[in-house]
């Protein structure tokens, strides 16, 4: 069995090893990392040696983290790293060229029906009935994204969403409000199915599933980094966040929202932001949390746009696709049912 896991922003991790008796066996670790001592390489190949099957990523990581010479160096990669790689080799999990990839970026909607379109098309993935996408957002009107889990009353002030112009939307997944206003933010879905993700941890598929854009902001200049849990970085401060929703048909789905250029001033009148949720940012000031592209590319939002497909396509093959008619049909009658309904809205007070 073979797995391989890129770690983001890291080195590519190779697994190669048999299954013998329910137990791994012949386990050879390589890859284009960096580890000093030359001997420590054995001392991981001997830890994962004879390791239940059944083992989990953290198993793996704990048994490879315990048999390293002291003071060995790891660069480009991580004990956790090698857990996931054994994972995918375990359920032979796929990469990114094993499926068939559209890019989809249509007209611009309410942002009900761009939630909608999330929970129609993740669904459609984990069906088989449509190829794995990625989709930009565009929307015709300002709007505050919460989270599934988040409440209305403790995160939004109505009277500054209302003067400044912001609907009041709630999304399937989980994760923190997002300001959306028009034309200052970037935002895309991905929708694929589970196996593409298989093996990994939780934590792990955020890394995963965002390395992509991270590599297209590096292209325009911006030294983008993860910050575990869903956060995207730079130096000069957030970028932006992501969330995860998995359907139990086996649909996945992955959205970030990119800041472009955003009114930090708006933003503290339209959330409720208090000093603890920013204490662990290491700032009280909302406005600096979020560091918009525009300042640090000078560049187009559409022409940031732009690169983001172009380095998704080089990555996947994708090609350009489309939402079909039947399918805007089945968000609109979500939409009616669920997102546009005080129900869902308030369903958490």
């Amino acid at each position: 069995m073979h797995g391989e896991y890129k770690v983001p922003g890291g080195k590519l991790v190779v697994v190669d090893l048999e299954v013998e008796d329910g137990l791994i066996r012949d386990f050879r670790l390589a890859g284009d990392f960096f580890l000093e001592p030359d001997t420590a390489l054995g001392a991981i190949d001997a830890a994962v040696e004879g390791m239940p099957v059944e083992s989990d990523a953290s198993t793996i990581a704990a048994a490879v983290r315990a048999a390293l010479p002291e003071g060995a160096q790891l660069l480009g990669f991580s004990p956790e790293a090698v857990g996931t790689a054994v994972r995918r080799a375990l359920v032979t999990a796929p990469g990114w060229r094993d499926f068939d990839w559209e890019v989809v970026h249509e007209k611009a909607v309410s942002p009900r029906m761009n939630l909608a379109l999330d929970e129609v098309l993740t669904g459609r993935v984990g069906e088989g009935r449509r190829r794995p996408t990625l989709r930009i957002w565009e929307w015709d009107q300002s709007a505050v994204v919460i989270g599934s889990f988040q409440s209305y009353r403790n995160e939004v002030d109505p009277d500054g969403a209302a003067r400044h112009g912001f609907d009041v939307v709630r999304r399937i997944s989980g994760g923190g409000a997002m300001l959306m206003a028009a034309g200052q933010i970037i935002t895309y879905s991905l929708y694929v199915p589970a196996s593409l993700v298989a093996g990994m941890t939780f934590a792990d598929s955020y890394a995963f599933l965002d390395d992509w854009v991270l590599q297209a902001l590096r292209s325009v200049g911006v030294d983008a980094t993860y910050q575990p849990l869903n956060d995207i970085a730079s130096p000069s401060g957030k970028i932006g966040g992501a969330a995860q929703k998995r359907l139990a048909n086996g649909g996945v789905l992955h959205h970030a929202t990119i800041s472009y250029d955003i009114d930090g001033r708006v933003m503290t009148e339209v959330l409720r932001i208090g000093r603890e949720k920013l204490s662990d940012k290491g700032t009280v000031s909302a406005a600096k949390r979020v560091d918009p592209l525009r300042t640090q590319t000078g560049m187009a939002r559409a022409d940031i746009i732009e690169r983001f497909k172009d380095t998704f396509r080089a990555l996947t093959g994708a090609e350009n696709g489309a939402i079909t008619d039947d399918e805007y049909r089945e968000a609109e009658a979500l939409v009616e049912s669920k997102f546009a309904t005080d129900a869902w809205l308030h369903r958490v007070p």
